[in-house]
């Protein structure tokens, strides 16, 4: 397997996915349309859809998750939106673009990210090929991961934790709500659209919890170590607004120790599905590796 060929070929069709469901109206509202375009089709690594086709395809049918697939992308991406705001951590470059509020204003991009949560849901309710049963599911636990019980839980913990010194467990439980909720959801969705079992879903909830700490200790690391011109984001923010990471609890040293054990913790909860689970254990590692 071509693990690279492979991944820029789901990405290109979550792409491709996106542009069919995000259709403009024509009418007065069009700047709103400008706006929600701007930041979900500003780039990005589309690993959420991407994880969720796959885990689709582990368990045998990839035709009918990508309005599940593409509204957990819109989701992310109103969550982006709402995270640059100054509101929250006031950050004026995003994938190596002005943020959403620095070119429509402040209001706009608060519609805008509204607007994107809404079109979530709108584009499941509309392009599901899923059974009722399923679909319901589906978005069961895309709401639950994206509300208060995850994502935005999740942030809660950080914005009430900017300028104090926060213990592992505090940190842990922000880590796996804020970044881990949707990549969960992602990897659960897929397998449950796919036609996986009870414990098939568990596993990739199990696989995933591992896969979203990792990524998000991998964004510890580079916000000290990387670049704005590799990342396309600012560098050294969690230092500027007082933010207790994994890194300035840890340190360099063991946070990339971490990454390694959690990156094959993730790997490990595959071995059953063999060679079948390749592409998800290629795509662990790739981003265990990645630069930005």
């Amino acid at each position: 397997m071509d693990f690279l060929t492979e991944f820029e070929a789901k990405i290109n069709v979550a792409n491709q996915s996106l542009q069919k469901y995000f259709a403009k109206k024509e009418n007065h509202q069009m700047s709103i349309y400008d706006a929600m375009e701007y930041s979900l089709f500003s780039g990005g690594k589309r690993i959420r859809p991407v994880l969720c086709a796959a885990c689709a395809e582990l368990f045998g049918n990839a035709e009918d998750v990508m309005p599940f697939a593409c509204a957990i992308e819109m989701i992310h991406t109103y969550s982006l939106i709402h995270d640059d705001l100054p509101c929250m951590d006031d950050d004026d470059l995003r994938r190596g673009k002005p943020t959403n509020h620095i070119v429509y204003g402040e209001a706009m991009a608060v519609l805008a990210g509204d607007g994107l949560l809404n079109l979530a849901f709108e584009t499941v309710l509309n392009h599901s090929k899923a059974s009722p049963a399923l679909t319901l599911e589906a978005l069961r636990i895309i709401g639950e991961a994206a509300g208060a019980e995850g994502m935005i839980g999740g942030q809660v913990i950080d914005l009430e934790s900017e300028g104090k010194a926060i213990d592992a467990v505090t940190l842990m439980a922000m880590h796996v709500h804020k970044t881990g909720a949707l990549i969960m959801a992602a990897a659960k969705v897929g397998a449950l659209i796919g036609g996986g079992t009870k414990e098939d879903i568990l596993n990739m909830e199990k696989f995933a919890r591992y896969l979203g700490v990792a990524f998000q200790i991998k964004d510890d690391i580079l916000d000290v170590e990387s670049s704005v011109e590799v990342l396309g984001k600012p560098i050294g923010s969690d230092q500027s607004n007082e933010k207790t990471t994994i890194v300035t609890l840890y340190g360099l040293e063991q946070s990339r120790k971490m990454l390694e054990d959690y990156t094959n913790n993730a790997i490990e909860t595959l071995e059953e599905y063999g060679d079948r689970a390749a592409f998800l254990k290629e795509l662990a590692l790739f981003l265990l590796r990645r630069d930005r």
